[in-house]
């Protein structure tokens, strides 16, 4: 195994080791503050993060306003004091030489309020900002106000020169590095295209190749690419290390963070990590964002999956073969089914799946009644975490705040549901019937020898055990 060397990143020397910035309180001040006092890069999640109170204890997000845009101010007051409480955290174990950054969401809501104001109340604290999940034009220009470096999120060579040409050319000293995220590999929001097969997946090697040559186009030779994705043995990547036609290259930890002692989230999620088999992880597009997604094929998947195959096309008038008549809603509003759906339909019903809810494309979900009034309620609930939902139709776009577009059934509140996963400390079942991001890799947490007997290590232990290539 080739020795892991110091590189040049963000105008400091540091392991090539990023932790990846994981979603709403699953990398935080203390996750990452551990990380950076082992020589790498922590990287908290700025995403709705959790704030405290006097006493140190987490302050709950509960929403009281009447309305979605009164909700979503409460929703950027929380976002804003959780990042400054995060930076705060680690800033404090990382220690002077500690690197620290900051991962948002383009398309969460709020995206250059939320890390304006966090960048405003942690001055001198955050080193970088990571940003992906959408085109951030604006993450170099935010990156400039405050002196710090940025880190866009890429999946390929196209996105990052469509980047450069529109805004990151005008702050080219404060690019810190380009994290290429592997759309087929990578836990969360995935990168694919539409040109792209998700079930076919490609190498990285090729891709990241190409997005070095276009970075050599650009006078960018010496700036890192952050692998992220698919990465758990560095023995299993030596040929990209001191490669001359890679370049600087770092790598990304999203999934290997959890499971350590420092990681906050829930200690049944935890154990469940261990169990996991390959293929548990599933990409899917049942996001409210609109991107492929990749997560744990637990309850909560399971259900979308099969809400979405009890789905039918209708018409609102005969049309072709659309001429069974169906009522749909309390006051049975027809609209017309194939005979052959219309027999599906009945099936379903007789299993307790009677309430029919319309969908954007002229189609129909069939859920239980309980199910159906926990959709409409979470839909009502909404407190606009994104820039724009498909769940809730909710849009932080003037002057009407919304897609314009029919709520969809077939998605579900993100909010909620990792708020739950993240805080449901005690109840055995959160992780089953919550939203549990993972990349790929996670069922090698069940194989890796590392992990034997249930061994949990410290972030320290585990920056240890990856520099010997494991």
């Amino acid at each position: 195994m080739k020795a892991i060397n110091a590189i040049r990143m963000g105008g400091v020397d540091v392991l090539p080791l990023v932790e990846g910035g994981k979603g709403i309180s699953v990398s935080n001040g203390i996750s990452s503050g551990h990380w950076a006092s082992a020589g790498g890069v922590g990287t908290f999640s700025a995403v709705n993060a959790d704030s405290y109170d006097e006493d140190g204890r987490r302050i709950p997000q509960e929403y009281h306003g009447r309305t979605r845009r009164d909700r979503h101010e409460e929703l950027v007051r929380y976002a804003i004091d959780g990042g400054i409480a995060q930076a705060r955290a680690a800033h404090d174990l990382g220690g002077r030489a500690g690197r620290i950054h900051a991962n948002i969401l383009w398309e969460m809501a709020a995206a250059e309020r939320v890390i304006t104001g966090v960048l405003e109340g942690a001055k001198g604290l955050i080193h970088g900002l990571t940003c992906g999940a959408g085109m951030p034009y604006r993450l170099s220009e935010i990156a400039a106000r405050f002196g710090v470096y940025y880190y866009p999120i890429v999946s390929s060579a196209r996105a990052f020169n469509a980047l450069w040409k529109r805004a990151y050319c005008k702050v080219s000293e404060l690019l810190g590095g380009v994290v290429y995220e592997d759309p087929w590999l990578a836990g969360g929001h995935n990168g694919l295209s539409n040109s792209e097969d998700p079930s076919r997946p490609e190498p990285p090697l090729p891709r990241v190749l190409a997005l070095r040559r276009t970075m050599r186009e650009l006078g960018l030779d010496d700036t890192p690419i952050i692998m992220a994705g698919g990465v758990w043995w560095l023995e299993e990547w030596a040929d990209w290390i001191d490669n001359p036609d890679l370049g600087p290259v770092a790598f990304q930890f999203g999934t290997r963070p959890l499971l350590t002692r420092e990681s906050p989230i829930p200690e049944v999620w935890k154990k469940r990590l261990l169990t996991l088999k390959e293929g548990d992880v599933f990409l899917n597009r049942f996001s409210p964002t609109g991107f492929y997604s990749s997560a744990v094929n637990n309850g909560f998947i399971r259900n979308l999956r099969e809400r979405n195959e009890r789905q039918v096309a209708y018409t609102a008038e005969k049309v072709g073969e659309h001429e069974a008549e169906f009522g749909v809603g309390p006051r049975k509003r027809i609209v017309y089914l194939t005979p052959h759906d219309r027999e599906h339909v009945q099936r379903w019903e007789a299993s307790g799946f009677t309430e029919a809810l319309r969908t954007p494309d002229s189609t129909l979900i069939f859920v239980t009644p309980d199910e159906a009034a926990q959709i409409y309620a979470d839909q009502v609930a909404c407190m606009g975490c994104l820039s724009q939902c498909r769940f809730s139709n909710w849009s932080q776009q003037e002057p009407d705040f919304t897609t314009g577009k029919k709520a969809d059934p077939r998605s579900f509140c993100i909010q909620k549901t990792l708020q739950n996963i993240c805080h449901e400390a005690n109840d055995p079942e959160a992780v089953e019937r919550n939203l549990m991001f993972s990349g790929h890799n996670a069922y090698r947490f069940g194989t890796d020898p590392f992990y034997s007997n249930g061994f949990v290590p410290t972030v320290r232990q585990l920056v240890e055990r990856v520099l010997t290539g494991r």
